[in-house]
């Protein structure tokens, strides 16, 4: 797929439902590889504090489960759905689980890497909770580091409402 935005694709949701993109033209959206047993995954109650202050405003938060980097994220669709509930009150929509490199990769974060390399140009996703930041026209803005809090990305997501 040629896509000009990330407006173009669609997802399954975690829920196994469908999640076209397209209905969010207009809002910003912070994409991020999620995963329940990682050293970063207390990064889930900083994402759902994005959502629930800057969502009134229009962005919205996308997390992706993938269980591609030390099998952080082994659980099933119900499994990833409980605990986001329930250890972090995750309220923000999820996808259902995929890959992000490799063959099997899936076309969205094709896209995704190859709009945002690493500033060595590198364009594998290096590890869980690396985020794309996307504007209202579904242009990839910036990519972030695993490391990069989501409060700090406050500055950043506020230039695109």
């Amino acid at each position: 797929m040629n896509a000009s935005n990330v407006h173009e694709f669609s997802v399954s949701a975690l829920d196994g439902g469908p999640m076209p993109l397209s209905q969010y033209v207009g809002r910003p959206l912070l994409i991020v590889n999620t995963a329940s047993r990682c050293g970063f995954t207390p990064q889930y109650q900083g994402l759902e504090r994005l959502w629930q202050t800057y969502g009134p405003r229009g962005l919205v938060v996308l997390g992706f489960p993938c269980n591609q980097f030390g099998a952080q994220e082994p659980g099933s669709a119900d499994e990833i759905a409980v605990f986001c509930s329930t250890s972090y009150d995750v309220t923000f929509p999820m996808a259902a689980k995929i890959d992000v490199n490799g063959a099997g990769a899936a076309p969205l974060y094709r896209y995704l890497r190859a709009a945002a390399p690493e500033a060595d140009g590198r364009t594998e996703i290096p590890w869980n909770f690396t985020k794309f930041l996307v504007d209202r026209q579904g242009r990839v803005v910036a990519r972030y580091a695993s490391a990069d809090t989501p409060a700090s990305l406050a500055a950043p997501i506020e230039a695109l409402l």
